[in-house]
């Protein structure tokens, strides 16, 4: 006999050699028939459990609540679907992902209620560990001291820690630079990029790549020690099931190095320091043995024309010989005296050409005297041009020539009302073909006709016991040396005006990447 096309018995076949766990209870949940599989999820054999109550799976760990729940869908003639703590014959418990479906008769009626179930133990287990592993894996990664993301191929971040988290408001809210990028992680691929390297950029590891993070609005400024590692995982889409494909992830980690930046750059301005003040000494030195010659070389030119002098007129009779004589050897040991004040003057120290960021030297010397500029109120305006190439040139000679220049304005300021306000503004630019600098101060500048002789040696305007005269002519000589030009010019902020401009050499010249 065949039903609908299907051989007799087919059903309790199929019900039978399934691999799910099957019963049909009567109306009070007494069992009448169970499979093959029922007996081995639950190590009762069908003997056992024809006539005994479902209940007997039932474990007191399973909440009343869940059952109350199962009894009213089946008492509304619902199917219900859900998840048991069931106790096996030796007593060991398992979950059993249970489905119970009303049967009924041609008027409606329910009759039987159909049972399926599978032991999602060992499922359960594991989707509890890799829970467990991932809450850990979140806690750990949330309390860790540094900054962590995982971007994917297109460089979104789709997963980030606390530390992150706090990295991203903040620079979003504040330290975003206008035209700049969202995202702090874009902005340490966007450093690796730049990175000289023989490598593609794509796909490639770094490590340790310091980026700045600039907060803006008086909030300090921010240095991450960065790490990347490229890392594939699998598609978990269902068309990926049978043809594996990777996705490409980025691992960054981002540690924060501000106190170390902080340290090493107070270690750096103490050294930068350091030095100008030996080049300083040294320069001071030089000046005042120059002064000192100078100053002898006058009397002693005076003498050499009277000892002249005298012996024409000794020829003549006019002077005894003892006079010119001793004349002459005070004339020979003043000589003597100048050449050991030349000779006696310190060696400038040689130093080796290299390339100079104006921008990076003015924020040196800021930093070396920012401890002045604070005490003394000054509003630092500093516009660097970004676009600034660099310049062949000696370093120390033109941070000296710098430090000198801001020193100068500072000074001119200083002798002034103290309770003016005090402006220095310093911009750098680059324009036909050369670096241009300029350094102006609000102070009380120099008069109009005295401009043409500042550059003159033992020139000074100011009053203190420390002006020799000697500063700017030193600057003047450094920037011909560098093949520039220094002058002096009114400042629109009413004090003076020192400007300075270099021309570019094919050396100089950024290279043409177009």
């Amino acid at each position: 006999m065949e039903n609908n096309g299907l051989p007799s018995g087919l059903y309790f076949q199929v019900v039978e050699q399934s691999t799910i766990a099957t019963s049909i209870t009567d109306l009070k949940a007494n069992i009448i028939y169970a499979n093959a599989a029922f007996s081995r999820v639950t190590g009762y054999s069908e003997d056992e459990v024809v006539g005994k109550n479902e209940s007997m799976l039932s474990d007191k760990v399973t909440p009343a609540l869940v059952y109350q729940s199962l009894w009213s869908r089946l008492k509304e003639k619902k199917t219900w679907s859900g998840v048991l703590v069931n106790r096996r014959k030796d007593g060991t418990r398992y979950l059993a992902d249970v489905t119970i479906a009303p049967v009924t008769d041609e008027n409606g009626e329910v009759t039987h209620f159909l049972g399926m179930h599978r032991d999602v133990t060992d499922l359960h287990r594991l989707e509890q560990h890799v829970r467990n592993q991932k809450t850990l894996i979140e806690s750990v990664i949330n309390l860790a001291p540094m900054a962590i993301a995982v971007l994917n191929a297109e460089g979104q971040v789709v997963l980030d820690n606390l530390e992150y988290k706090t990295l991203l408001a903040d620079y979003r809210s504040q330290g975003r630079v206008q035209g700049g990028p969202l995202e702090p992680a874009q902005l340490v691929l966007d450093k690796v990029k730049k990175i000289p390297t023989d490598k593609p950029a794509a796909r490639r590891n770094f490590t340790a790549v310091e980026v700045c993070f600039e907060m803006g609005r008086g909030k300090r400024t921010r240095w991450y020690s960065c790490s990347g590692t490229y890392f594939k995982e699998s598609d978990e889409r269902a068309e990926s099931f049978f043809e594996r494909r990777n996705e490409d992830y980025l691992l960054l980690v981002a540690t924060d190095i501000t106190d170390f930046k902080s340290q090493q750059s107070a270690i750096q301005i103490n050294a930068m320091r350091a030095m100008l003040a030996r080049q300083e000494l040294t320069q001071s030195i030089r000046e005042v043995l120059s002064g000192a010659a100078f100053q002898l070389q006058g009397p002693l030119n005076v003498m050499g024309a009277v000892v002249h002098m005298l012996k024409h007129r000794e020829d003549r009779g006019g002077a005894s010989m003892s006079m010119v004589e001793a004349l002459d050897q005070a004339l020979a040991s003043g000589h003597e005296t100048v050449k050991f004040l030349e000779a006696s003057k310190p060696v400038e120290p040689q130093e080796v050409r290299e390339s100079i960021d104006f921008n990076a030297m003015f924020h040196d010397v800021l930093s070396i005297s920012a401890e002045r500029i604070r005490q003394m109120a000054v509003v630092v305006d500093f516009r660097p041009d970004k676009n600034l190439p660099t310049l062949q040139g000696q370093p120390w000679k033109l941070r000296g020539v710098l430090k000198q220049l801001i020193d100068n304005s500072l000074a001119a300021m200083n002798s002034v009302n103290n309770d003016i306000h005090r402006e220095l503004m310093l911009r750098t630019e680059l324009c036909d073909g050369m670096i241009k600098i300029h350094i102006c101060d609000n102070g009380p500048g120099i008069a109009e006709n005295l401009k043409s002789y500042v550059f003159e040696p033992f020139f000074s305007t100011r009053k203190d016991e420390g002006a020799i005269g000697m500063g700017l002519l030193n600057c003047r000589n450094v920037v011909s040396e560098h093949g520039g030009l220094i002058w002096v010019e009114s400042s629109k902020l009413g004090g003076l005006c020192v400007r300075l401009q270099f021309p570019l050499t094919d050396m100089n010249k950024e290279p043409d990447h177009g």
